[in-house]
C-alpha cells in the first residue's frame, strides 16, 4: 500500500498514542478516538483529595532497545522517575513510574496530537466508488464520521471484533448476503481470524484508598502477590506521586471475576476487609472502587500486530507483545511501522 495520507486511530491508551506520535512525526494527518473522558486507558491516575493514586498500571520495567530509547528521553525530560529496583530484592531492573503518576506518561504523548475523548466509535465501513477520497470511514455513535486511508485500533480485541464485524466479513447462511460480504473480502483483504479476535481478558477491581498515616505495606513501596486476594498492593506515597499516604490495591483475577456482579457497597467491605493486615495501624480516610473489564488479556499472540492484507486495517495493543506498558509501546510502535514501511 502507498504510504497513507490520513490515519484514525481507535483508542487513546499507550498503544494508540504511540502510534500516534510515530505517525505524527512521520508527517501524516492522525485522529486519534477515545470513548473515555481522557487519554491514557489503563495509564490512569486519579486524585482524592490530597491524594493521587495510580489505579490501572503502576510501574513498568524496560527489556527491549526501542522501549529503551523511549524511556532514556522521558527520564531526561522529567516524564518517569526510578520507583525502586524490586520489591523483594534487587533484581538489576529499575521499577518506572510516571513522575506525576502514570497518566503524566499518556498526557505527555499526547501533546500535539488531534484527539477526540468522549468519542465512541460504532464501527467502520469502506468508503465505496471511484472518487472517494479515502479507503474508509469510523462511524460514530452521533453518526458522524471520520475518514481515513487506514485505521489502527488498539481497544481490547473483543471491542475490536465488533466493530470490524460490521465491515460483513463474517459468514451469515444467506448466500446473497455472503456473496456480497465476499466481495468485500476480495476488495479489501479482509480476513479476520476469530480465535484472535475473540481473546479472553481478566477482570480487576481495585480499592484506592487514602489513609492516616504510615501502613504494614514495607519500604519497598509495593507487594507483589502478596495473599490470596490481592495481586498487587502499592503505596503512591512511597512511589513518589502522593503527597498524602494513598494505597492501590489490585484484587487477583479470580477473585475479581468471582465477585465481579456483586453489589458494589458489598464489594467495597470485603477489600476493605482483605486489606486490613497490610494497613497496619492506619485507618481508611476515603475509599473508592475501580473495576477493569479487559485488565489483562489471557492469550499473547506472537506477532506485534496485526494487518490486513492491504494493510489498511491494523490492530495492536497489549495482546500482542505482552500485557505491560513495555508490549503496549511495542505494539503501538509496531502497528505505525507497518503504515510507513
Amino acid at each position: 500500500m502507498p504510504n497513507p495520507r490520513k490515519v484514525v486511530i481507535v483508542g487513546a491508551g499507550l498503544s494508540g498514542l504511540v502510534a500516534g506520535r510515530e505517525l505524527l512525526d512521520a508527517g501524516l494527518d492522525v485522529c486519534v478516538l477515545d470513548k473515555g473522558r481522557s487519554v491514557g486507558g489503563r495509564l490512569a491516575t486519579r486524585r482524592i483529595g490530597d491524594a493521587r493514586l495510580d489505579h490501572g498500571a503502576q510501574f513498568f520495567t524496560v527489556r527491549t532497545p526501542a522501549f529503551r530509547r523511549r524511556v532514556d528521553d522521558w527520564l531526561e525530560r522529567g516524564i518517569v522517575a526510578v520507583w525502586n529496583h524490586g520489591f523483594d530484592d534487587d533484581d538489576g531492573h529499575p521499577r518506572y513510574v510516571g513522575a506525576t503518576g502514570m497518566n503524566s506518561i499518556a498526557k505527555d504523548l499526547a501533546v500535539g496530537l488531534d484527539v477526540e475523548t468522549s468519542t465512541l466509535a460504532f464501527g467502520v465501513r469502506p468508503m465505496e466508488g471511484v472518487d472517494a477520497p479515502h479507503r474508509w470511514e469510523v462511524v460514530i455513535d452521533d453518526g458522524t464520521t471520520r475518514p481515513a486511508d487506514a485505521v489502527i485500533f488498539t481497544c481490547p480485541l473483543v471491542q475490536t471484533f465488533a466493530l470490524l464485524a460490521d465491515i460483513g466479513v463474517w459468514k451469515s447462511g444467506d448466500e446473497a448476503t455472503d456473496a456480497a460480504h465476499d466481495a468485500i473480502v476480495e476488495r479489501h483483504g479482509i480476513h479476520l481470524d476469530q480465535q484472535l479476535f475473540r481473546t479472553q481478558y481478566d477482570r480487576t477491581i481495585a480499592l484506592l484508598a487514602t489513609v492516616d498515616g504510615p501502613t504494614a505495606i514495607g519500604a519497598a513501596g509495593g507487594v507483589q502477590h502478596g495473599d490470596d486476594v490481592f495481586s498487587f498492593i502499592g503505596d503512591n506515597q512511597a512511589k513518589g506521586i502522593s503527597e498524602a499516604p494513598a494505597i492501590t490495591f489490585h484484587a487477583n483475577a479470580e477473585w475479581s471475576e468471582a465477585h465481579w456482579d456483586d453489589d458494589s457497597a458489598d464489594t467495597l467491605a470485603a477489600l476493605e476487609a482483605a486489606a486490613q493486615p497490610w494497613l497496619g495501624s492506619a485507618a481508611i480516610v476515603e475509599r473508592q472502587l475501580k473495576t477493569w473489564r479487559f485488565a489483562t488479556p489471557r492469550t499473547i499472540w506472537p506477532d506485534p500486530c496485526w494487518s490486513t492484507a492491504d494493510g489498511t486495517i491494523v490492530v495492536a495493543g497489549d495482546a500482542f507483545a505482552g500485557p505491560k506498558v513495555e508490549g503496549a509501546h511495542n505494539s503501538g510502535l509496531a502497528a505505525a511501522h507497518s503504515l510507513l514501511a
